[in-house]
């Protein structure tokens, strides 16, 4: 008895007591709460072993964002044991945030012991956190000086229903001055909560800041979930609604409760994904109300048709202060590269200035978005 239970106290996880760099590390050598095994476990030379009590399963696998960066393109195999518990070990992994879920019986769920879960419109996955010897970029640092966050909530008479959206002040916010404002969104199925936990914007936001290498800026991240994502006319009716969402009710509630830059030039856009799609359709095409945008791994083959506004407007040189096009490495191998590069040759077709960007190590995943904002789009933003 006293063998099972140090046994099982050898798997473990640390509490959320601290904003840890390495909450998946055994520190303390307990449990995690209303877990009854320790996974992910996360060890200091970047390998992760899984864990899961399945007696009665047949089949258990992972499937998540870390199996692009490994180049493996099916979910991978656990191996059960004698007890009923099924294990895989993986890596080592570069050190990031990866999403995943657990395939049993081909029942895809999130990881029933990992206390780190990703609440968004679709069903819930999983959070591995691979950590290093220390804070990175996109972790909550001691010696920086943090903006705050607030989720606010207000009636849409677009959706005729209660919406929310998040705030991001920065440090040292002052109500009598007035600050540019970014409106950042999600993807398909990510709510406006995905950009703080997954995204990890508001610590970015943060260590650049400390870094000197962003200016002060709002962050409202809204949700750009404005019809239900299987309608079956959700692309044709997606971005008409979305539009009146912006100019309706999401800027005139921000312009009202806080020191905005309210014109085009202290007003940028982005999103990744269908958020990037909405930054093009809805925001290239609004340069009365945007002039800075940022797309994050989007694009279009037929951007004479769906931003042809944009692309003919005789001003756009002026109009428009900063566009940036940005993906991951392992996107280019995918049918997000198509869209990316129609809409790269578009810009290009009709001389206008944009900065086009290549990073990271990851696919169509949070990798590459929180690597977009940090290294490139948010420096680069009202720089000039």
């Amino acid at each position: 008895m006293a063998c099972a239970t140090l046994a099982q106290f050898a798997y473990a996880q640390q509490s959320n007591v601290n904003l840890t760099h390495c909450p998946q590390k055994d520190t303390e050598g307990l449990i995690p709460f209303s877990a009854n095994l320790n996974s992910p476990d996360v060890q200091d030379d970047h390998t992760v072993i899984f864990r899961i009590r399945a007696p009665k399963a047949e089949s258990v696998k992972l499937s998540g964002a870390m199996l692009t960066v490994m180049d493996i393109k099916e979910p991978i195999p656990f191996t059960k044991g004698e007890d009923g518990i099924w294990t895989l070990k993986i890596g080592p992994l570069p050190v990031d945030m990866y999403q995943y879920n657990i395939i049993v019986d081909g029942v895809s769920m999130a990881d029933p012991n990992n206390q780190y879960a990703a609440f968004t419109a679709m069903p819930p996955y999983s959070e591995l956190i691979v950590h290093g010897d220390g804070p990175q970029w996109y972790d909550a640092k001691p010696e920086v000086e943090h903006g705050t966050v607030t989720r606010q909530f207000y009636y849409s008479t677009v959706t005729e229903g209660m919406r929310d959206m998040y705030i991001y002040l920065p440090p040292k916010y002052n109500p009598n001055e007035e600050y540019p404002v970014l409106y950042l969104m999600g993807g398909s199925g990510e709510l406006p909560s995905n950009w703080m936990y997954d995204g990890r914007v508001n610590f970015i936001m943060d260590n650049l800041l400390a870094e000197g290498l962003a200016k002060p800026m709002i962050i409202a991240i809204v949700n750009n979930q404005v019809i239900h994502r299987n309608h079956p006319k959700h692309v044709e009716l997606s971005f008409d609604i979305f539009n009146r969402e912006l100019r309706e009710c999401i800027i005139p509630f921000v312009d009202k409760n806080y020191k905005t830059i309210a014109n085009p030039e202290g007003r940028a856009i982005s999103g990744l994904s269908m958020g990037g799609r909405h930054t093009m359709f809805v925001g290239l095409n609004s340069l009365d109300l945007f002039a800075n945008f940022g797309i994050l791994s989007a694009g279009d083959t037929e951007c004479e048709k769906t931003i042809g506004k944009f692309l003919n407007d005789p001003n756009v040189h002026t109009k428009c202060h900063y566009l940036f096009v940005g993906q991951g490495a392992k996107e280019q191998s995918s049918f997000f590269n198509v869209r990316v590069n129609g809409l790269i040759d578009a810009l290009k077709a009709h001389n206008i200035k944009h900065e086009y960007y290549i990073g990271g190590y990851a696919g169509h995943d949070w990798s590459t978005w929180r690597h977009l904002l940090y290294f490139r789009f948010l420096r680069q933003l009202w720089q000039e």
